[in-house]
């Protein structure tokens, strides 16, 4: 084999290695892909389940963050456009869920996971130790608003109260008590809403402290799905 067929050899195979395989862009995606992962695992196994018990937002969450992540990576984020990136944020903003309305936390929770996810996803000139000195930040912000910030467990309920002597001010420690026995919690403090002098009813909200560190989801609840109540 003379040297200009060996040099033409070379050439198709340093061609073909550029087009359908980078070793070294392969493994930054899968460096970083696994980055990623084992920071939003990390957020929803250890912050958000605990407290909530929804194996439903636990596939959504993470199925979500590893689909941003691959859109944003894929796309090549640093070169993408203001405008575009904050589209994937508006999807949010106007697709709901039709089975159910999505609580607050959980939203705030797809937010945050959203963002971490765009973030580890953007081709930007952040080296990774920058990138993982982000994530650390992100899953220290958790940390800190979930076990500090939030250490005193707090429940709020929606009470329709029938009992409308005792929303005045000057009752409020008798309205407590009446409340304390009808639910059987530690009623710490109560908000009064609407009123209907026409039935004898009020819209309360309860303030207690929760024994459990799971969050009770149907707590706000002020009555029952369209679908149960046609039963």
């Amino acid at each position: 084999m003379n040297f200009f067929e060996t040099d033409t050899i070379l050439s198709f195979a340093s061609l073909f290695n550029e087009t359908f395989y980078d070793g070294r862009g392969l493994l930054e995606m899968c460096s970083r892909f696994l980055l990623n992962l084992c920071f939003v695992w990390a957020i929803v196994h250890f912050f958000y389940y605990p407290k909530s018990h929804r194996r439903d937002y636990y596939f959504t969450f993470l199925l979500i963050s590893v689909s941003i992540f691959m859109l944003i990576y894929l796309m090549d984020g640093s070169k993408m456009e203001i405008g575009a990136a904050l589209g994937l944020f508006a999807v949010f903003g106007i697709i709901r869920y039709r089975t159910e309305s999505v609580p607050i936390r959980e939203m705030t929770y797809l937010f945050f996971l959203v963002a971490l996810s765009v973030l580890n996803g953007t081709t930007s000139k952040l080296s990774f130790v920058e990138h993982l000195a982000a994530d650390f930040i992100f899953l220290s912000t958790v940390w800190l608003c979930e076990c500090v910030l939030l250490r005193r467990r707090e429940g709020v309920k929606l009470v329709r109260y029938d009992n409308i002597s005792l929303i005045t001010p000057d009752k409020e420690e008798e309205l407590k008590d009446d409340l304390r026995r009808r639910l059987g919690v530690d009623v710490t403090g109560v908000e009064v809403g609407a009123v209907d002098f026409l039935t004898d009813m009020a819209m309360l909200r309860v303030h207690y402290t929760a024994r459990s560190k799971t969050a009770n989801s149907v707590d706000n609840l002020i009555k029952l799905p369209q679908e149960d109540a046609n039963k």
